[in-house]
């Protein structure tokens, strides 16, 4: 069972960690570089972007673009280079085993090779049925961790649905609790994680040997700080979007902290909400971009749009000699 840092001093590390974060956040001379960077001349160009979905902040940094076809985007963990792997085409489901409608959606998806994975829920209303449908279809799947929704599933003891949701409270008080390490709640983060990961091996009967989150809370400062996603195992990064969103510092905090899980975690290149749908050329430009680097794009079937569109024929004719991959995996560039 992983221990997250509870003791007063190894608390205080993780703090300090905090700072240099944020130091390097406000790192004038890396301020600037971005500015420059920004700058539109010659074959230079700064794609800083963001988003915000489900009220959290997301997004990606990239540096200068080669002029060579689908060059577009560059990888923002700007200390790893790009083209690390072979590019890739993954379409990823969220929620599988939330409910039933969920898990449906997903898996009538996946059979017709659509969605290349699914991110499983534990504790949720559907987990256990969902986990038998992954083990009869052979289909693939990582941890989705829970941190802001209320257990629905049966088996949950008291206590564990008392930790979790002093979770939730804290992580839906304010927009930007995520960010801010909550050292009170070391022990509680450390029991309700632990507790998704003995549950998904009890389903699944194996390690998940990929971490996301539900709103992406994987990523909370409480999480980061008390080490909690097993080291080297595939981790979801920021989400990475088109130019013209958000503020500098916001892209600024992205930019570090992806820097940071590649040093820890295996990320790949660039991260992608399927929605919207429209403009088409933005799903084209996507799908292109995979033609070079791993693209993951994140799908939830039960929306009947996102739905729609993997069960027709314009994913299938947009991705054309690029397959989509049909499970989650990164392969080194040696393969």
């Amino acid at each position: 069972m992983m221990l997250a840092p509870h003791h007063s001093l190894a608390w205080l590390g993780s703090l300090l960690d905090h700072a240099r974060f944020a130091c390097a956040v406000i790192n004038p001379f890396s301020i600037l570089k971005a500015i420059l960077l920004a700058r539109p001349a010659g074959g230079n160009r700064a794609l800083l972007e963001a988003e915000k979905e489900h009220d959290l902040v997301r997004d990606c940094v990239s540096g200068p673009v080669e002029k060579r076809p689908n060059a577009q985007f560059t990888d923002s963990v700007s200390l790893q280079p790009v083209n690390r792997y072979p590019g890739l085409l993954i379409i990823n489901a969220d929620d599988w085993g939330r409910d039933r409608a969920n898990t449906d959606r997903i898996c009538e998806c996946a059979l017709r090779g659509t969605v290349s994975s699914a991110s499983a829920m534990v504790f949720m209303e559907d987990a256990e049925r969902a986990a038998e449908i992954a083990r009869e279809h052979d289909i693939d799947t990582g941890l989705h961790l829970n941190l802001t929704s209320p257990f629905t599933g049966t088996g949950c003891s008291p206590r564990l649905m008392e930790e979790q949701n002093k979770i939730t409270s804290h992580l839906r008080r304010h927009r930007l609790a995520k960010f801010v390490p909550h050292p009170g709640l070391a022990r509680t983060f450390d029991y309700v994680v632990s507790a998704q990961l003995d549950e998904y091996r009890r389903l699944y009967g194996k390690d998940p040997e990929r971490w996301d989150g539900h709103h992406h809370m994987h990523l909370s400062a409480n999480m980061l700080l008390g080490k909690l996603l097993p080291e080297g195992i595939i981790v979801r990064r920021n989400f990475s979007f088109l130019p013209g969103e958000k503020g500098f510092f916001n892209r600024r905090y992205r930019e570090v902290e992806d820097q940071l899980l590649a040093k820890r975690y295996r990320v790949v290149d660039f991260f992608f909400s399927l929605a919207p749908l429209e403009p088409k050329e933005r799903l084209q430009r996507l799908f292109s971009l995979a033609r070079q680097h791993v693209v993951e794009l994140e799908t939830h079937p039960v929306n009947p749009e996102e739905h729609r569109f993997l069960m027709g024929d314009d994913v299938l004719r947009w991705a054309g000699d690029q397959p989509i991959a049909s499970n989650f995996i990164l392969r080194s560039e040696s393969l």
